[in-house]
């Protein structure tokens, strides 16, 4: 258990599954009182079982992160039950993939709504929270598409470069309040999004949302003096750089 994570409040959006579940269960086993957010119930319980028998302490809220209001209800809720925040992880994420000529601006919309509006809103909410405490942690995930493009993923890729720009912004608006922003950018990841936009990729090479898991964990490890804006992380097969 570390030390620093005991007994810390820690935010996780998407936490049902896939990243979000790692990140949720490694934060629960390292001490952290943890508060997950998804949209699915079935998995909200699920994984409230599996922390509940690692002796952890959570609580679950289902939030859909592209309505203000429920956002709004989950901080609310936080704020209630524990008076403070010092983590938050933005991790819940949507996509869908198509070629640009083809794509509709509803869907385009509804990207954005998840990726990004919804991050920039928990990013609002977090900071008013974290400010008067003169603390706190921001882990925005981003992904390879934040700075690479890939063909039929214009929507997706614009989502995650918006979640880089808001992350760069708000490190430095952060700063003069003790509070630390960064992101994390996987690439190729073995959950049901990156399967459904690279079905070519091999599910034995690709990296395990336990990976985010201890990224998350290392950057939460490190002294206040250390700052980190980002980590690329990738499949060891894939292109360098």
């Amino acid at each position: 258990m570390h030390a620093e994570l005991n007994n810390k409040v820690a935010l996780v959006t998407g936490g049902g599954r896939g990243i979000g579940r790692s990140i949720c269960l490694m934060l629960a086993r390292s001490g952290a009182k943890v508060v997950a957010a998804s949209r699915s119930m079935g998995d909200l319980k699920s994984l409230k079982n599996d922390i509940r028998k690692l002796g952890g302490e959570i609580m679950v809220v289902p939030t859909d992160i592209s309505k203000e209001k429920e956002i709004e209800r989950l901080f609310r809720l936080v704020e209630k039950k524990f008076g403070r925040l010092d983590i938050l992880v933005n991790n819940a994420g949507m996509g869908i993939y198509g070629k640009l000529v083809d794509f509709s601006a509803s869907d385009f919309d509804k990207i954005m709504a998840v990726n990004l509006r919804g991050t920039f809103v928990c990013c609002k909410h977090a900071m008013r929270m974290m400010i008067p405490a003169k603390s706190g942690y921001i882990i925005n995930i981003s992904s390879v598409v934040g700075f690479k493009g890939y063909p039929a993923q214009s929507a997706y890729a614009a989502s995650k470069h918006g979640i880089m720009g808001l992350t760069k912004s708000l490190a430095v608006e952060a700063q003069e309040y003790g509070i630390r922003v960064s992101a994390i950018l996987p690439g190729g990841v073995d959950t049901k999004l990156v399967r459904d936009a690279r079905p070519d990729l091999k599910r034995s090479e690709l990296l395990s949302p336990d990976d985010v898991a201890q990224t998350v964990e290392y950057l939460l490890s490190l002294s206040e003096r250390a700052a980190v804006d980002q980590i690329y992380i990738r499949r060891r097969n894939s292109e360098p750089f």
